[in-house]
């Protein structure tokens, strides 16, 4: 679909006010099952890698790790990139010249556990004070996640939160979690799906029970001036680099380096390694 019909127009006009509203906004079947199969294949891949070396896999919480990557270890990296909906939603809702500065993925295990409730940044003025959304995460499974599953749970239209006076800004206190539950909404997406969210949304994974592991892909992107770029270190080689499109180019913050080195992560959420009780 060519990015300037009016049919994407007026999805893309509708799906950012829900953005906007709720924090959060989802597109069904954005790409093949075939397409996210071969996605989890590369997170898989990816993982069993990282856990080898230190710092390779955070800890998120018991049995549940986040882990970088570059993008060429990520076959449809380019296909997630330039896919109009998504390079849509971060015009409309970051600007045109959005920022492209992290690509990994998270993945609980049978055993993870409730994670508090949190946002995954401190929110700068520019959300709590003006309400403009500076970075957003896009989000894509890697199974058809079940209740057994340890789904995503999401407080809606707590981007605008303060939450200055939270541990570390990001931590609400365990006293007004009910806060958050009451609003709380569990995704179960399906292969091929995407959502679209603020990182300041409240949110947390919930207790995975089932023998599957649920692998989630993340696309961190930017406002201009946003600073998220300072967590990561995204790599890539000169070859991969000339064979980019120009609009990617153009929007990817990252390094051009003559052989890939493995990521140490920068961006560690110390107050989700040890996990939390549910209220």
């Amino acid at each position: 679909m060519n990015i300037t019909s009016q049919t994407l127009v007026d999805e893309l006009q509708h799906d950012v006010l829900t953005l906007k509203t709720d924090g959060i906004v989802g597109k069904k079947s954005v790409f093949s099952r075939k397409w996210a199969e071969s996605m989890r294949e590369d997170m898989m891949t990816a993982f069993w890698s990282a856990i080898q070396r230190p710092s390779g896999a955070v800890g998120r919480g018991p049995r549940r790790w986040y882990v970088e990557i570059h993008p060429e270890e990520f076959g449809g990296f380019v296909d997630l990139v330039t896919h109009p909906w998504v390079v849509g939603m971060c015009e409309n809702a970051l600007g045109r010249d959005y920022q492209i500065v992290e690509i990994g993925f998270d993945v609980p295990f049978q055993g993870a556990k409730y994670q508090p409730w949190h946002r995954d940044f401190p929110s700068p003025a520019e959300t709590y004070v003006h309400r403009r959304i500076t970075s957003l995460a896009f989000n894509l499974t890697g199974v058809d996640v079940t209740e057994d599953m340890g789904p995503f749970e999401i407080a809606p239209g707590t981007q605008y939160v303060d939450g200055r006076e939270w541990k570390h800004e990001m931590f609400p206190t365990k006293e007004i979690w009910p806060a958050f539950q009451s609003k709380a909404v569990r995704k179960f997406p399906k292969l091929g799906d995407i959502s679209c969210r603020s990182a300041l949304t409240v949110h947390r994974g919930t207790e995975h029970v089932s023998p599957i592991a649920r692998p989630v892909m993340v696309l961190g992107v930017d406002a201009p001036g946003a600073g998220h770029a300072e967590l990561h270190d995204l790599m890539v080689t000169q070859t991969y680099f000339d064979g980019l499109p120009d609009s990617v180019k153009e929007h990817l913050v990252c390094r051009v380096v003559d052989e890939l080195v493995p990521v140490t992560q920068k961006h560690d959420i110390e107050g989700l390694v040890m996990g939390a009780d549910p209220e």
